[in-house]
């Protein structure tokens, strides 16, 4: 998700994805813990991810 993208967003729906990506994180390391998972920098990329959302909700935030 590019950061455009993510500036068009409204904060419910950067909170929505926010709990999505979490989830499908949570779903990575479960997964790699089990049987190592082809490409780990998924991992690593869907917390970078987390941390943008997160960013662009926060500042939004303080905007008001």
């Amino acid at each position: 998700m590019k950061n455009t993208e993510i500036n068009a967003l409204t904060e419910s729906e950067i909170n929505e994805r926010i709990v999505a990506e979490q989830e499908n994180l949570t779903k990575l390391k479960f997964a790699h813990a089990i049987s190592p998972i082809e490409n780990p920098n998924k991992i690593k990329e869907a917390k970078r991810l987390v941390a943008r959302l997160k960013t662009f909700l926060r500042e939004k935030q303080l905007a008001k």
